[in-house]
């Protein structure tokens, strides 16, 4: 450990060293660097500036050479790198943090006065002066600008009106009128002219809503006048600009929504049908999607006024069906002529272009886990879109796997585990119930998705274990951002046979574990609740949070009896009864535009066995440790509480518990275009709800923050446009039976595909 850290400062000593080097050296005589402006206010008129002074800053804001501790080693190692012979690390270093020279120019100063001037009359400041005084500093080359403002007393505003023209009863003048209410124009606030850009903008919007197709935000215009008032305010007029074309001042109504459903260059030209279904026109050479299923995603009825937002969400939900790769909707102008009230109209096409309704993937990977299994995986997956004529997905896969672990931390080398799944599912993009209620939801229609699976497992020397799953839920998006995932039935049956001696030792010393695998049949109900303002792991920032609910047996327990030894049964099968439930909070932040963010993550979860069962099933248990929970252990190998079992080669199955609690911060950074780096730390345990007297320290007390295992690491992820290959290596500060401390002698080196949160 003393090495680590002599190697390390020696190293930190050295870099300064050499990047304290002075730059100037190398600057041209006739060039001085650029070491940024102020912005200093001489009388400040306004209590409030601070706006107008983040809008000055950044008007004049150039690029500045960094320092660091008073150096410049950005720009020193550009400079050494640009020599002849600059030398391999000279040109390493220059490529990950080497800086152009950023240089003086007087135009550049001359231009900002300019642009501060404007800046200042846009925010009301008439009549305010800016001098300019430029500092040079001849001991380092550098100079720098200060931008001393004289500030005037803003113009304010006094009242805010349409200016109509006398006579004129058209309807947009009313609708203008009453936009007027949602203005962010108040009386007394200050003249700003981005707000009178944006109000333009936002009443364009607002008559867009109510019909005007060919209304244009430039029709628009403002006029001040300040000769009501002598203390620097104004009256605001809003009017429209003379020859506005008389089409852009009436609103449209749509009389007709013509559905191309399977728009193909192929069929393009041919002859087609028109069914005419519920108002609505589908054009078709033959049926695709049926109307009746693919009118309730259409929100633009006919007979009705224009309204984009419509087009918008009705383009969203279509496109949500996964069965057309291109959604357009176009509107053509009829040749009716302004009819009664004024109105002119449309037709509506929404266009159809359907993707390929079959295909079939063939997927070889090798996996590689962090309980050192490794081996092939094969898997066939074969779909069919639009099975039933509406919108349907069905999905059938076939995988394969053949896993050897080849090292332990305990020398139980040599097991191996085969598996073999089947797994069907069938998307219906609509709501099945008995009431129809698709239509009510405005942002997106549920689904209702029905799937079945069957799995087998055969974990060599120790057991087979073979499941058939089946579920019908519903999915929904509430908005852009959250989703809901309701599974009202969801059954499990598992089977445990084949199991050698050495496994029932295993079962026979732990009556809890044993009793997590006799809960042959899972019947319950599952929620997922999910708010994702996350949508690029690079470049996004926000929050994500998580919620899932798993609940099982309560509905048995009304058909339900007890065996002999006082277990749940339900037509001969033991039944598993427990509530369980988690959240996941997560929280990026971008720090700059160079991909660098920080992340916080908290996991918390707990699981209850209730009625007359003892532990929860296996498959439902918690786990932790691993290369998406604490990284410096190994998958499986933390917890439960204190537990730590003398011989870990069974440990596998007795490190689990009904409670998680973990925390994660990360730090990303880039190091090239495709490969970024990360610093973190982890930290967290499970526990028991119940004590178990063959993992001694596992129940959860009140002193569970001090039985928490942490650790600290480094990883490197290679990032090929979204698909992520992830290597961390991570070292152990705190076990949960142990004091701080720094294990750098036995890191854990994860491999995984993707981000771990």
């Amino acid at each position: 450990m003393s090495r680590f850290i002599k190697l390390s400062l020696f190293i930190l000593f050295a870099f300064l060293l050499l990047s304290s080097c002075s730059v100037r050296k190398y600057l041209p005589e006739d060039k001085s660097l650029y070491t940024g402006a102020e912005i200093k206010f001489e009388r400040k008129k306004d209590d409030d500036i601070s706006k107008l002074e983040a809008k000055l800053k950044s008007a004049v804001s150039r690029n500045t050479n960094s320092k660091v501790l008073g150096m410049r080693p950005g720009l020193y190692f550009y400079f050494k790198a640009n020599k002849k012979n600059p030398g391999f690390i000279n040109k390493f270093l220059n490529k990950q943090i080497g800086e152009n020279p950023y240089y003086f120019k007087n135009e550049d100063v001359r231009a900002a006065e300019d642009i501060l001037n404007n800046r200042l009359e846009n925010s009301g400041y008439f009549g305010s002066r800016v001098t300019t005084k430029i500092e040079t500093d001849s001991s380092d080359q550098s100079t720098s600008v200060l931008y001393s403002i004289d500030l005037s007393k803003p113009y304010r505003l006094g009242s805010y009106k349409l200016n109509k023209t006398t006579g004129d009863s058209l309807q947009i003048y009313e609708e203008i009128k009453a936009s007027l209410r949602y203005s962010e124009l108040k009386e007394n606030s200050l003249f700003d002219l981005d707000l009178l850009k944006s109000e333009r903008e936002r009443i364009d919007q607002y008559l867009k809503e109510r019909g005007f197709y060919n209304f244009n935000s430039d029709f628009l215009i403002f006029e001040a006048d300040t000769n009501a008032y002598d203390n620097r305010r104004f009256n605001l007029f809003l009017r429209l600009k003379t020859e506005v074309p008389e089409k852009s001042l009436v609103p449209y109504i749509v009389d007709e929504v013509n559905i191309h459903p399977n728009r193909t260059l192929s069929n393009e030209e041919k002859v087609k049908d028109t069914l005419f279904y519920k108002g609505y026109n589908f054009i078709q050479d033959s049926v695709f999607i049926r109307p009746k299923y693919l009118k309730p995603y259409v929100l633009i009825n006919p007979g009705e006024t224009y309204n984009p937002k419509l087009s918008r969400y009705t383009s969203r939900r279509l496109s949500s069906i996964r069965t057309y790769k291109f959604v357009n909707i176009d509107y053509q102008e009829t040749d009716t002529l302004t009819g009664e009230n004024g109105k002119r109209h449309l037709n509506a096409e929404i266009y159809l272009s359907p993707m390929n309704k079959r295909s079939l993937r063939l997927e070889l990977q090798g996996v590689t886990k962090s309980n050192n299994f490794a081996g092939p995986n094969l898997s066939l997956v074969y779909s069919n879109r639009n099975v039933f004529k509406g919108g349907e997905l069905l999905r059938l896969s076939l995988n394969g796997g053949y896993e050897q672990q080849f090292f332990g931390k305990t020398g139980n080398q040599g097991l191996s585990s085969i598996q073999l799944g089947l797994n069907g599912s069938l998307l219906f993009p609509r709501l099945i119930f008995p009431i129809d209620l698709n239509e009510s939801f405005k942002y997106a229609i549920p689904k209702t998705k029905v799937s079945l699976s069957f799995d087998y497992l055969n974990r060599t020397q120790l057991y087979n274990l073979s499941s058939i799953s089946t579920s019908f839920g519903y999915l929904w998006e509430g908005n852009s951002y959250v989703t809901h995932q309701l599974r009202p039935i969801n059954l499990e049956y598992v089977s445990l046979g084949n199991t050698s001696e050495e496994f029932d030792e295993i079962l026979d010393s732990n009556p809890f574990l044993r009793r997590s695998f006799e809960q042959q049949f899972i019947a319950g109900l599952t929620y997922n609740f999910t708010y994702n303002e996350i949508k690029d792991q690079t470049t996004s920032e926000g929050l994500y949070f998580g919620f899932n609910y798993d609940m099982a047996g309560n509905g048995l327990n009304l058909f339900g009896s007890q065996n002999e030894e006082g277990q749940n049964e339900f037509i001969g099968l033991e039944y598993a009864h427990y509530f369980k439930a988690d959240i996941d909070l997560r929280y990026h932040l971008r720090l700059n535009r160079k991909r660098k963010k920080l992340i916080g993550r908290i996991f918390a979860g707990v699981g209850r066995p209730m009625g007359t069962t003892e532990s929860l099933p296996f498959v439902k248990q918690y786990f932790s440790g691993g290369p998406y929970s604490i990284r410096a252990f190994r998958i499986r190998s933390l917890g439960p509480g204190t537990y730590s079992p003398e011989d870990g080669s069974n440990s596998f199955f007795d490190q689990s518990g009904d409670i998680k609690f973990e925390a994660n911060l990360e730090y990303r950074f880039p190091i090239t275009e495709y490969l970024n780096g990360a610093f973190f730390a982890d930290a967290g345990n499970v526990w028991l709800m119940n004590d178990n007297k063959a993992t001694p320290g596992g129940k959860f007390t009140s002193n569970f923050i001090n039985e928490i295992g942490a650790g600290v690491g480094l990883g490197l992820r290679v990032d090929v446009q979204g698909f992520v290959i992830r290597l961390d290596l991570a070292t152990p500060v705190k076990e949960p039976t142990t004091s701080w401390y720094l294990d750098s002698l036995n890191p854990v080196l994860n491999f995984a595909i993707g981000y771990p949160f």
